[in-house]
């Protein structure tokens, strides 16, 4: 190697000591300026933690007085300090564990916290901070803060500070409010009513069914005033009523008015006002509530055209017409009315027609008033005087009357005289009056004739027969036989006797009504009339049990089958008794096979003192007495019998005959 290449190598290997020695002293004063920066780090992050120390420690002397809830936290949301009442609203103790704000926020609220949260580091303060926070066990409760950042000496944020609000109930109560005004609006825009609020006569705001009414829509509405949409000849007066609201001289009123709708026809309009007030008892909006009564104006135009029409007609009926108020003063009267009444027409109109008529019963106009005033109908018989003082019977049919809000007013009363026809009645009264006194002194005459005619014949009887005791062994058989006719025809008087007494009372005597059981009446009859031994009484089906008078249903079965048992001359009689339900009445037959009844003696057999051929047991009076009793129970009574073969007896009882 020669000497040129030695020295090259020599300057080499110094360049490469001089750039370690220069690598090494940059290497060193790198080490010695990465030790100074954490070394002043550590001192930053102290200095940091004691500025916060000692700012938390003014803040608490500061704010340890104030009643809302105070919270310091740094920027990661956890909690610094708090004073008792943040402590005792939020339910945490930072001194006691550690509180992440963050936490506590609501889960529909976090996207707005974060944006709320960015806001208060751009701008260093955030005012009117509203959401949800969950505290413990779930409670939900609504917050208002207003915070602003902490700043150290070198005017970088390092925590944040806020004032805590709870705002829970007045959200409750805005929520209710909301909710009340959303139901409040469904009222509004669902009324059938037009509903329209104006200021000094701008429409401010209108429902539906006002837009419905008039044909515009709810934003041209609030472009016009009431004067727009009112009808010409109806403007002033609207303007006048309205500022008497505005002045405070009424607060409410209603009034019928015309409108005019956007195609140009005339409404008529029920219009209810009413005066909204500020605090300071201002009128500051109209609200007005609007009913269409278009139809119902029309049908009054043609009703008092009906009226003027029919006027001369009302004046000049047969009837009387009488009109009063709600105070029952009289209004109109027709001329029928003064004619019944006797007094003119100006003599009456303004009158109270209760106090003014002289009328026997006025407990029965003021109930008959009452009924009216209650919108009811009805017609009544009074007892009043005329002007003449004489007494007369009206009958009044009463109606009442109504205004055009569908209110009572009044009533209207046609009147007519029945004064001829309750005469007439009265009569009548005192005829029913007097054949009731004169049926009750032929019942006391008849009972009074049968004691009279029966004492002589009891005498007769008791005489014929102490003559036979005394002097049997005297008497020839002519003797006898004259005696034993004599107590035969006292028998048959007596028997006379007692059916003309059954017979004056069998229709006059109250049916006492129950229920009969005929098949123990039939039964009670068989054991009590003499029934020959070859005459057998049957009954082939089960009779029915009736409502009837039980003695008078014994009568008629009695008679009838007392008859038929002892006109039977065949060996083997036969009496049935039968019956059919026939709807509205039960119908009754009973059969025999004996002699028959002629033809002829089919009707006049149910007549009094009627009987066949000369038989002396019978009276003529038993049938008889079945046709009254059939009568009162609103039924028939017929035969149907061939001579040689046998009797049918029918009768009908009337199931309701009362």
């Amino acid at each position: 190697m020669d000497s040129k290449e030695v020295t090259l190598l020599k300057r080499a290997l110094e360049r490469q000591k001089k750039a370690r020695q220069q690598a090494e002293k940059i290497l060193e004063e790198k080490s010695i300026e990465l030790y100074e920066v954490a070394r002043h780090l550590r001192e930053s992050n102290n200095k940091l933690e004691n500025l916060l120390s000692e700012k938390t420690s003014e803040l608490d002397g500061v704010f340890i007085n104030i009643i809302d809830p105070y919270v310091v936290m740094d920027l990661s949301f956890n909690v610094v300090s708090m004073n008792q009442s943040a402590k005792d609203f939020l339910g945490f103790d930072n001194e006691k564990e550690e509180i992440n704000l963050w936490k506590l926020v609501h889960k529909d609220f976090m996207e707005y916290t974060i944006e709320s949260f960015s806001s208060l580091r751009e701008v260093g303060m955030l005012k009117n901070y509203r959401a949800k926070i969950v505290l413990r066990d779930g409670v939900e409760k609504w917050v208002e803060i207003n915070a602003s950042l902490i700043f150290n000496k070198d005017k970088q944020p390092i925590a944040a500070q806020g004032i805590v609000r709870d705002i829970t109930q007045e959200m409750e109560i805005t929520e209710l409010l909301s909710e009340q005004k959303k139901q409040l609006d469904i009222i509004v825009n669902t009324s059938p009513l037009g509903i329209v609020l104006s200021d000094t006569e701008k429409i401010i705001k209108v429902n539906h069914a006002m837009t419905n009414l008039l044909g515009y829509s709810s934003q041209e509405l609030i472009t016009m005033n009431i004067a727009e949409i009112t009808a010409t000849d109806n403007v002033e007066e609207s303007k006048r009523l309205m500022q008497r609201i505005y002045d405070g001289e009424v607060d409410e009123f209603t009034v019928s008015k015309k409108y005019i709708n956007k195609s140009g026809e005339t409404l008529y309009l029920k219009v209810s006002l009413n005066a909204v007030k500020n605090t300071r008892n201002e009128t500051r909006f109209v609200l007005g509530m609007l009913e269409d009564i278009t139809k119902q104006h029309e049908a009054e135009v043609k009703l008092k055209a009906e009226r003027e029409k029919y006027s001369d007609i009302i004046a000049n009926m047969n009837l009387g017409l009488l009109e009063v108020d709600e105070k029952d003063n009289i209004l109109l009267a027709n001329q029928s009315f003064c004619d019944m009444s006797g007094f003119e027409e100006h003599e009456l109109i303004g009158k109270n027609a209760t106090d003014f008529f002289k009328v026997e019963n006025k407990n029965v106009i003021k109930a008959e008033l009452k009924l009216e005033a209650g919108g009811k109908s009805n017609s009544f018989e009074v007892e009043v005087l005329n002007k003449s003082g004489d007494k007369k019977h009206w009958l009044i049919s009463g109606a009442p009357r109504y205004n055009e809000a569908g209110e009572v007013v009044g009533s209207v009363g046609v009147h007519l005289d029945v004064t001829n026809q309750k005469e007439l009645e009265l009569q009548k009264e005192q005829l029913v009056k007097d054949l009731e006194n004169s049926n009750q002194g032929l019942q006391e005459y008849a009972h009074i004739v049968s004691h009279d005619l029966k004492s002589p014949l009891r005498s007769i009887s008791a005489l014929a027969t102490w003559l036979n005791e005394d002097y049997k062994d005297v008497l020839d058989e002519g003797g006898k036989q004259n005696l034993e006719l004599m107590q035969e025809k006292v028998a048959s008087m007596d028997k006379l006797i007692h059916g003309i007494l059954e017979y004056s009372t069998a229709n006059s005597s109250v049916l006492d009504d129950s229920k009969v059981d005929l098949n123990v009446v039939i039964a009670d009859i068989g054991e009590t009339i003499y029934i020959p031994d070859h005459v057998k009484l049957v009954i082939p089906e089960p009779l029915p049990t009736i409502l009837a008078d039980r003695i008078k249903v014994h009568q008629v079965f009695q008679n009838i089958i007392g008859n038929a048992v002892v006109h039977i001359e065949r060996e083997i009689g036969l009496v049935e008794v039968l019956y059919k339900d026939d709807g509205e009445f039960w119908q009754f037959t009973i059969s025999d096979n004996g002699v028959g009844i002629p033809e002829e003696y089919h009707k006049k057999i149910f007549d009094i003192f009627q009987s066949i051929g000369n038989n002396e047991r019978s009276t003529g009076i038993g049938l008889s007495i079945v046709k009254k009793i059939i009568d009162r129970y609103q039924g028939n009574v017929w035969v149907d019998s061939v001579v040689g073969e046998g009797t049918q007896f029918h009768f009908t009882i009337k199931k309701d005959h009362n």
